[in-house]
């Protein structure tokens, strides 16, 4: 009986403060192991990308047009020019 007397105190240290511990732990460190993006996100990340250089690839050429044939352009919509070039 004084084994079981013995052990009494270190199984409920353990239990109450040990194993919550080493719970809590350990799925903080899955959650951020699996907090990367997947194949199909990275894919999609790297077309929207690419969709955004075209679209600002196109907004400049919109822009240089504009310039030349209606230089005033951008005082008469209110808007200030983001870049001079």
């Amino acid at each position: 009986m004084q084994f079981w007397n013995f052990m009494f105190v270190p199984t409920i240290l353990f239990l109450v403060i040990v194993a919550p511990l080493w719970l809590i732990m350990h799925y903080r460190s899955v959650n951020r192991s699996t907090r990367g993006l997947s194949e199909d996100d990275r894919e999609s990340v790297e077309q929207l990308l690419e969709t955004v250089d075209k679209l600002t690839d196109r907004i400049t050429a919109l822009e240089s047009i504009l310039d030349a044939e209606h230089s005033d352009w951008r005082t008469q919509t209110g808007r200030e020019s983001r870049h001079k070039e």
